[in-house]
């Protein structure tokens, strides 16, 4: 879960190398470093903590002069943050440098294998044991000295990848962690994605898995494992570039949520027409959709608790059963996939490991994928049967907002669509659905209008130790994901809990002054919640309740009541965790805490 930034052509590559690294600094903060080749030797500079520390130390990369480079953000994996963990990593003689993103699994094997040649190893990292596996194999010839490693290695890994002989090439590697190429008038570019290197270029190309790219100043070709040449086309890239700038917000996890209309609606416009619901990217006739039987909804995190609330909605709305799984459950439980199933995976960044890999285990057994994506030409969108693009733009916080709201957006038009063509709804349901679907975006904005207050209550629990989210239904999944935003980002231990549940062990938990968030959306449920609530209170918990605008009666039993404007039951998630969001960030932000660099967290998880 690291950031790779590399560059060759005729501008100074460490002021490139730098910008772009400052862009994908979301993928790793424990550590920095970057090697730049001055026309003699490659020289490297390497730093613990933020990016801006490897800035101070090279005066913004004034002193590390050279037309071509590698850089990288470090989320550690393999040895504590430090100067001598940090990437880049040498060979011996130091003629051969390496950045790398991944795990590789066998490290161990090959590190003894090259201590018992000779090897002297000064790392914690399995990232030094490619750059000595280089040296033992390089004769001369970089690309078949690349080969060769890729025949020994076992993992997941992209590399950016630099021999000081060759100081007009630079190479690019790549499997099973993301990796893109780009090209512009002044050079080549390297990067684990898009926002690196949009200043410079918005044509890309996609590295594939077990695929290599040699760079030059002006051209770059793609190879197999076995030095094949490849022909590849590039994709481009038609994001707004200040998208991924803060434009004055104080912190991108802020900017991210206030986009959230924004995200829903691009979400929703493409595939509502004529008070209907055009999914194209199914590629699938309404009498295949009505052919299946199940679905099983796998993610992770965020994406995983908007897969719960899909399954609330699409049990509700189509009648047909379905099953979340966490990813990293679903590849290693030996799932039972019955004849009639669909897999529906959802990654905001496209590229989450344990996602992808459960991805390909449903079409290693022959069943339909779907993909709902953020990102377009992930691994995920590329190797899935079909994709659904959420349209959220770049999310450079690593507590996902936006994308999460429009991962609900299209799981409620995929419900919709199911149920169209299922016969499951009436058309006077449908249309009150639609509706509904329209007036989100402006609800939103709404909710997002309402953060001073927000902010005044979260002021009461910086100092905060427990706090607990608690509902039924939806208001189970709701809380789930209010819950993973506060602890997060605030470090302040949090859980979701199904409400009913409370009683079964967890009420033992609460004291005097507790805060108890209740979420309580579900009109049909309302007794029972309000029940749980007054079960805390007799335990000494401050109640916060978010509710539908109307049920005043949970005041008599609510210490702070937050209202949400009246929707659909099944999309009331997406208003309710508006102001869940903002308290868990304005609890953060009281604590003094990066909100968008959390410790310990990456955005983009490309390891298991």
């Amino acid at each position: 879960m690291c950031g790779i930034v590399g560059y060759i052509g005729t501008k100074e590559a460490a002021l490139i190398i730098l910008d772009g690294l400052a862009k994908l600094e979301y993928r790793g903060y424990d550590s920095a470093g970057m090697a730049i080749f001055d026309g003699e030797k490659i020289r490297i500079s390497k730093s613990v903590g933020r990016l801006k520390v490897l800035e101070s130390e090279t005066c913004g990369g004034k002193t590390m002069r050279g037309t071509v480079g590698i850089g990288h953000t470090r989320w550690a994996t393999h040895g504590v943050p430090s100067k001598t963990n940090a990437h880049p990593h040498f060979n011996r003689q130091e003629t051969i440098c390496v950045v790398h993103n991944g795990i590789i699994e066998n490290y161990i094997a090959l590190r003894k294998k090259l201590a018992d040649r000779g090897y002297e190893f000064v790392s914690d990292t399995d990232t030094e044991v490619v750059a000595h596996l280089l040296d033992y194999y390089y004769k001369g010839n970089p690309l078949e000295a690349i080969t060769k490693v890729l025949h020994r290695v076992e993992g997941s890994y992209a590399l950016g990848v630099m021999f000081a002989q060759h100081p007009d090439q630079l190479f690019a590697v790549r499997k099973d962690s993301p990796l893109i190429v780009g090209q512009n008038e002044d050079g080549c570019y390297i990067a684990s994605d898009v926002p690196a290197i949009l200043k410079y270029t918005r044509n890309v190309y996609y590295v594939d898995n077990q695929e290599i790219v040699r760079l030059r100043g002006d051209h770059m070709h793609f190879y197999t494992v076995d030095e094949e040449e490849l022909k590849k086309e590039a994709v481009y890239i038609d994001w707004d570039a200040n998208a991924a700038e803060k434009a004055g917000y104080e912190h991108f996890m802020l900017k991210e949520m206030y986009e959230q209309p924004k995200t829903v609606m691009d979400t929703l416009s493409p595939r509502i027409r004529e008070n209907d619901i055009v999914i194209e990217e199914f590629e699938m006739p309404d009498e295949q959709l009505r052919q299946i039987k199940k679905i099983h909804i796998v993610a992770c995190g965020s994406a995983y608790h908007a897969g719960v609330t899909g399954k609330y909605v699409l049990e509700s709305l189509a009648r047909i059963p379905v099953e979340v799984d966490l990813a990293s459950e679903f590849r290693y439980r030996d799932p039972i996939l019955e004849e009639g199933a669909m897999v529906i995976v959802i990654s905001q960044s496209g590229e989450t490991a344990d996602t992808l890999a459960a991805l390909r285990e449903a079409k290693s057994r022959g069943f339909r994928v779907l993909g709902i994506v953020n990102v377009v030409g992930s691994s995920i969108a590329r190797e899935a049967d079909s994709v659904m693009y959420t349209w959220a733009g770049p999310e450079i916080a690593v507590a996902t907002t936006k994308a999460y709201s429009g991962q609900l957006t299209a799981l409620y038009l995929l419900a919709m669509k199911f149920a169209k063509v299922r016969n499951t709804v009436t058309e006077a349901e449908f249309e009150e659905l639609l509706d509904s679907l329209k007036r989100l975006p402006d609800q939103i904005e709404l909710l997002l209008g309402s953060k001073e207050r927000i902010q005044r209550f979260a002021n009461r629990y910086v100092g905060a130790k427990d706090i607990f989210f608690v509902g039924r239904g939806i208001d189970y999944a709701i809380s789930l994901e209010g819950s993973l935003k506060l602890k997060e980002i605030s470090y302040i231990h949090s859980e979701a809990y199904a409400a009913g549940e409370l009683k079964h062990g967890t009420i033992s938990l609460i004291e005097e002054g507790t805060l108890v968030a209740v979420v309580a959306t579900q009109q049909h449920l309302y007794p029972k919640t309000i029940s749980n609530m007054v079960e805390v209170k007799a335990r000494g918990a401050f109640v916060l309740a978010v509710t539908n605008e109307g049920n005043h009666d949970i005041e008599k039993v609510a210490d702070y009541v937050i209202y949400i404007p009246k929707t659909h039951p099944l999309f009331a998630n997406s208003l309710a965790i508006v102001p869940l969001q903002l308290f868990g960030y304005y609890v953060a932000v009281g604590k003094g805490c990066d909100v968008d660099k959390p410790r310990n967290l990456a955005k983009s998880v490309t390891v298991e």
